[in-house]
């Protein structure tokens, strides 16, 4: 499948970051996240990107133009300004769109503004802040099962505090790693039917409210439970988590 990333919000709650760049280039272990969530993507086959562009879009777009020279030998001729990548090293086989998609539009007007580009099949979606170790393969196979116009991936989120253990009345343990929480949420990691957009007008259109609860209202919306790991990264606190988490070899979502 095509695959969706919206990846144009402002970032407004990690403004030490993203002030000179969009949130989704916000860097995990040297990488951007929006590099991490396609890698999770293209160990399941799928390796067409659509990526819609907002907030210093430049930088996505400079990022994904010299992907391929900055980790390739080169040779520059400076009398003839040519250079040459000499194809001795691994890159990806990615296919990747950059859609400038407008700064101030919302979710769902990010969405709309694909439709042209993802066409009339079915298509995965996300957002461009999150990672997880869900099989996208089960998913996409959940959606077809279900045969309703949207399917969501609901996860349970990490506690913000360590937990407490007890022993009767008396502190047994404390836990540092972060707890799964009660209830679920949607984690993003969207199959879509192209009668999605029927529920998305302009760019003022919000994904959440104006397509995801209309669909749930009419019984068109259906949730993966993915009971494994997922983190979104709004603050500079969780991106220290997924950090750790990177720098100690053991990322769930690069498994």
């Amino acid at each position: 499948m095509k695959v969706a990333i919206l990846a144009g919000g402002l970032g407004t709650r990690m403004t030490e970051e993203t002030e000179i760049k969009p949130k989704p280039m916000v860097e995990i272990g040297g990488r951007p996240i929006l590099w991490h969530i396609m890698k999770h993507y293209s160990r399941f086959g799928h390796k067409e990107f659509f990526i819609a562009l907002g907030y210093k879009s430049e930088v996505v777009k400079n990022f994904f133009i010299n992907y391929t020279a900055f980790k390739s030998n080169l040779t520059v001729d400076l009398s003839k300004g040519k250079i040459q990548i000499h194809g001795d090293n691994e890159t990806e086989d990615w296919i990747v769109h950059l859609i400038d998609t407008g700064r101030d539009t919302s979710t769902g007007g990010r969405l709309k503004r694909l439709q042209k580009w993802l066409g009339s099949e079915p298509f995965m979606a996300t957002y461009g802040d999150g990672v997880s170790n869900v099989d996208l393969g089960l998913l996409a196979k959940f959606h077809k099962e279900q045969g309703r116009i949207g399917t969501l991936t609901a996860v349970r989120p990490p506690s913000r505090f360590g937990g407490i253990l007890f022993d009767d009345h008396s502190v047994a343990q404390f836990t540092e790693k972060p707890q799964i929480g009660e209830g679920w949420i949607n984690g993003g990691f969207f199959v879509f039917e192209p009668e999605i957009f029927d529920y998305l007008k302009d760019d003022k259109s919000i994904l959440e409210t104006h397509a995801l609860e209309k669909l749930a209202d009419n019984r068109q919306l259906a949730a993966y439970r993915h009971e494994g790991f997922w983190q979104c990264m709004d603050t500079l606190r969780e991106k220290k988590i997924l950090e750790d988490l990177w720098q100690s070899g053991k990322a769930p979502w690069m498994a």
